[in-house]
């Protein structure tokens, strides 16, 4: 017989216990710092933390897949091994190349967005609508960018879910290098 993990047992649960798990996006704000690439004009965006998210521990160069600011202010906090959260930016926006210590999916919720993944020559990429998903694995560099078309002042939303409960993010050398550029021209 296999070795199954039994499931818990069901519980009644108040509603004070619930509203501690409701987030009603109206109500939520993020942050558009606290990530290497955030001051980059390409990479304006907003996140928003909805459900964990917690700090790499220690000091090194990773961050929080969100930016460590907006790991501390989760609107739901629990660490039950996956983190949810969305971006919010307006066409020509995105991040850098980055890679994650655990799986990483997207969904747009609006508008359509380009994913892409590797490097160089090796350099591919989707595009995105509504609904569709992509989930990249642990250790692929990846990155993703609104390129809706039409209203360029008009922001738009993807849904980011990465498996884990203190994710890592590291970004690649090629986005360390534009970093460093981008703040030699501005210092």
């Amino acid at each position: 017989m296999e070795n199954q993990k039994k499931l818990p047992e069901i519980r009644t649960l108040s509603r004070s216990d619930m509203d501690k798990r409701i987030a009603f996006f109206a109500n939520q704000s993020g942050s558009k710092l606290g990530l290497p690439d955030s001051k980059l004009p390409e990479c304006t965006r907003e996140l928003i933390n909805i459900i964990g998210f917690e700090p790499p521990k220690g000091d090194s160069k990773h961050v929080s897949p969100l930016g460590n600011d907006n790991a501390q202010m989760p609107a739901i906090n629990i660490s039950e091994g996956f983190n949810l959260g969305f971006c919010r930016c307006k066409p020509g926006k995105g991040p850098l190349m980055h890679n994650h210590d655990t799986n990483e999916t997207f969904m747009p919720i609006t508008g359509k967005w380009r994913c892409e993944w590797n490097e160089g020559n090796e350099l591919d990429f989707v595009d995105l609508g509504p609904c569709d998903v992509i989930s990249f694995p642990p250790g692929s560099s990846r990155r993703f960018m609104n390129i809706t078309e039409g209203n360029q002042d008009e922001e738009h939303l993807l849904l980011v879910v990465i498996a884990g409960n203190a994710p890592k993010a590291e970004f690649t050398d090629l986005a360390y290098k534009r970093i460093a550029e981008f703040e030699n021209q501005n210092n």
